[in-house]
């Protein structure tokens, strides 16, 4: 009777198209996780006192990153062989619209962007990569749960056989079985833990400290993805037979990284909000200020 509860999966990949240009659904989820970003650190900024002028930097700097380093990230990890192979291969490195996307090269380069963008600004406004990388991570929670409904909608990155009542099957790729929707159950452990992390920030953040948010979603997050990938089906062709896929080896370092980080944290940490010591000073009197001149 659990037959008639899978899904008979055909959405089409395009919203629509004029002529030879396309606009796809993973394009627009893809681009929304930016902006909804952009709204969170809006209030990130105005609650710690930091000028909502350094959102539109901050947007660009992230939307750079994060196509560069998934791209590179994909080539590199993924199929060095065809991407580093050939001129054909190379010059296909800068055709983001044909696919090819890796969570964690786009990890590493938004380490690297903060790591910029904390050196250029946060020393005039009081932050520093970690105050950075404690929030980004929150936003990176909700836009990757819609980057994940992206690769849904593409029909993508699915999981193997299931004989769950959930399963969906991926017309569009062929499929005539039930798969694990392995997309909707990253997206869904994604946005619960960006909702835990934005509760701790907004209930929690004075008893805090740098660096426990980002700790805490290393672990959980890559923690998550480390046990999705068991059922997931080879993404290429060299994971067939491996024991551990290639997102799970690239996945343990950022959870070894999160428990240090996370002990690390709690023992040395500085406080996770910003503290302006000129917002305690008093300002001068009417009579000092005459001294003074």
């Amino acid at each position: 009777m659990f037959d008639l509860l899978f899904v008979n999966w055909h959405m089409s990949p395009e919203i629509f198209h004029i002529g030879s240009l396309s606009i796809r659904w993973y394009s627009l989820l893809f681009i929304s996780g930016f902006f909804i970003g952009w709204f969170i650190f809006k209030w990130f900024f105005k609650r710690e006192g930091v000028p909502v002028s350094l959102l539109d930097p901050l947007l660009y700097t992230l939307l750079i990153a994060t196509i560069v380093g998934a791209r590179l990230g994909h080539c590199i990890f993924y199929q060095p062989d065809y991407y580093f192979g050939s001129w054909k291969g190379f010059l296909e490195i800068f055709m983001v619209w044909k696919g090819g996307l890796a969570s964690h090269g786009g990890t590493i380069a938004l380490i690297i962007a903060m790591w910029w963008f904390a050196r250029h600004y946060g020393r005039k406004y009081d932050f520093d990569l970690l105050w950075m990388l404690d929030r980004l991570c929150i936003t990176v929670c909700f836009a990757g749960a819609l980057i994940r409904l992206g690769n849904l909608c593409n029909s993508e990155i699915y999981g193997d056989v299931t004989g769950l009542p959930w399963g969906f099957i991926f017309e569009l790729r062929g499929e005539t079985e039930p798969k694990h929707p392995t997309q909707l159950y990253e997206a869904l452990s994604y946005t619960i833990l960006g909702f835990v992390l934005l509760f701790l920030y907004k209930y929690r953040l004075d008893r805090l400290k740098r660096g426990t948010i980002l700790g805490i979603f290393f672990i959980v997050l890559f923690g998550m993805r480390f046990l999705i990938e068991f059922i997931k089906e080879p993404q290429v062709g060299f994971e067939e037979g491996m024991v551990l896929n290639m997102g799970q080896l690239l996945s343990i370092p950022f959870i070894v990284a999160g428990a240090v980080l996370l002990v690390w944290s709690i023992r040395y940490g500085k406080p996770a909000m910003i503290q302006h010591p000129q917002k305690h000073r008093q300002e001068p009197t009417h009579h000092a200020k005459s001294l003074a001149r």
